[in-house]
């Protein structure tokens, strides 16, 4: 166990943090301007110094002057002197800092994956309802029951996308799924992505057992997330927070007391973590916050007002700094008369006049015993700070980035196959296969009227060829009967011809015998004109009755 000074009272007496008791957490709080940040960066220092390493929100940009020496101005000298800090105690140097960010434009990427962050926190990231909430949970299983991966942003709204396309489907398992809840969580997520959370959800993600280290030195690393640019979306900061207690509570074993904790992680901000969290949220941090000290890990919250944080988790801070408060209406006299019953009396004076009356870097202290009570508040000044009071210049931080190893296991974003790529995968297929099966039909179709086209011009072709034979044969007919009638003209003239020949020689025939016989019977002159009229006649009579006429 060790001492760690770091402010001293009216009387010369330092107040210490016993390192042992570290792990039980605390508060800084106090009004705008009050010495909040110069707490929090002396503790900082301190942690670091003893080998413990430290993560810190960087809310204003002005955290980064840890990584260099301070510089020995005026108000800083002067409070050295007030601190009775011998040269050997206090001398201006920087700390082993590692700086994260959103972009590796700006620090180390810091990331985690969709599935990491789960449905509970997410769904405080995307202000979901109730209602939202329930849907977003069996999402997250219909996700995990499917082996969708979900690790970025456009994963989430893929899968979205696609539960909401077959709603029907899932709802006999899991209850309706409104398609217009799911369709506002697809636009919460769309929102999200102009918030920064499209470079935040993403890979490789960060490894909080990479917090876990000290320099050559022996120094714990201190590790800053600039978070000036999502401070807009106070709900994606204070949730991506917690999203590291959270892992830090479930990948950690249980270490009991030790001399000194492994890892002190601190809240700035921290009224952001508890505005409108829901029951289970608040349930969720108090159980971390109780439990994780076991696991070697100290939480120390900054806000303004102790109130700003639950009586639950207040309960569990052992070690408090208050600076300054305001009192400018009857609620906030009511706050600063909490805050004051907070403490432990002391009875050289009053702890409520006090708060009010307390200059910049100036507060009420009271950190644990040895035999784990709480110490009587003492009204000390802070430290001053070892390492530069400020922002380091964008050369100094990115030079100090680029000289981290974690900037090359974290530096470069990776895109694996994910829910994503699957599922448009899958919707290409089935486009293609829509596609095929639309190209099949259409070419059914297309054969089918080139069958009936075939099929009419061929009937067409047909009738055109019976109209055709018909016509011929009725010209084959006519031709016939026109043959016919010749041929039967031809007969009849030549049977008129024939006739008349024949009756001519059957006539002369006739004539001849009738002359003969009639000469025979009638004499020479009369009988001979007599039998040959009479044997013409007779003659052609004959050939009438054999021929017809």
């Amino acid at each position: 166990m060790s001492k760690i000074d770091f402010a001293i009272n009216e009387e010369g007496k330092r107040i210490s943090i016993l390192s042992d008791k570290i792990n039980r957490h605390g508060f800084i709080a106090g009004a705008t301007g009050t010495g909040k940040t110069v707490s929090l960066k002396v503790l900082a220092e301190k942690f670091s110094a003893l080998g413990i390493p430290v993560f810190l929100s960087d809310v204003k940009g002005d955290l980064s002057g840890l990584l260099k020496p301070g510089e020995a101005k005026e108000g800083i000298e002067k409070r050295r002197e007030e601190c009775k800090l011998t040269e050997e105690e206090f001398r201006y140097q920087g700390f082993p800092v590692e700086l994260f960010a959103l972009s590796k434009e700006e620090g180390i990427p810091l990331r985690c994956t969709i599935s990491e962050m789960g449905p509970l926190l997410l769904s405080r990231v995307l202000n979901c309802t109730d209602v939202q909430s329930d849907i977003l949970r069996v999402v997250f299983r219909i996700a995990d029951e499917e082996g969708l991966l979900l690790i970025d942003t456009k994963d989430l709204r893929s899968v979205l996308q696609y539960v909401a396309e077959n709603s029907k489907e899932y709802s006999a398992s899991f209850g309706n799924l409104p398609t217009q809840s799911l369709n506002a969580l697809i636009r919460s997520v769309v929102a999200l992505e102009e918030a920064g959370g499209k470079e935040f959800f993403g890979e490789p993600a960060l490894d909080v057992k990479d917090f876990f280290r000290q320099n050559e030195k022996g120094q714990g690393i201190i590790h800053i997330f600039n978070a000036k640019r999502i401070m807009g979306e106070p709900k994606l900061y204070s949730t991506f927070l917690l999203y590291l207690l959270s892992e830090l509570y479930e990948l950690l074993p249980e270490v009991g007391d030790l001399d000194k904790p492994r890892f002190v992680f601190f809240f700035d901000e921290a009224h952001l973590l508890f505005d409108d969290a829901p029951k289970a949220l608040l349930e969720k941090l108090n159980q971390i916050t109780r439990l994780i000290r076991s696991k070697g890990v100290g939480i120390y919250y900054i806000t303004q007002s102790p109130s700003d944080i639950p009586d639950a988790i207040l309960a569990q801070c052992g070690n408090k700094i208050q600076h300054g408060l305001r009192a400018y209406t009857p609620a906030e006299r009511k706050k600063i008369r909490a805050a004051a019953d907070s403490f432990r009396e002391n009875p050289a004076f009053s702890s409520e006049e006090v708060l009010e009356n307390l200059g910049t870097g100036e507060a009420l202290i009271s950190c644990l015993q040895e035999d784990g009570s709480p110490a009587i508040v003492e009204k000390a000044k802070i430290f001053p700070p070892q390492s530069y009071l400020g922002e380091a210049s964008p050369e100094e931080q990115d030079k100090a980035v680029k000289a981290s190893t974690l900037y090359i296991r974290y530096g470069e974003a990776v895109d694996r196959d994910s829910a994503y790529e699957f599922l448009h995968r899958k919707g290409k297929e089935e486009q293609e296969r829509f596609q095929k099966e639309l190209e099949e039909k259409e070419a059914e179709k297309n054969r089918l009227l080139q069958e009936k086209a075939e099929e009419k011009e061929r009937a067409k072709q047909e009738k055109e060829e019976e109209k055709a034979l018909r016509l011929k044969e009725k010209e084959e007919e006519k031709e016939r009967l026109r043959q016919e009638r010749e041929l039967e003209k031809e007969k009849s003239k030549q049977k008129t011809v024939m006739k008349s020949v024949g009756r001519s020689v059957s006539g002369s025939i006739g004539r001849e015998i009738g002359s003969g016989i009639g000469k025979s019977v009638f004499g020479k002159g009369l009988g001979r004109r007599l039998g040959g009229n009479i044997g013409a006649a007779f003659g052609r009579g004959i050939l009438e009755t054999l021929f017809g006429k």
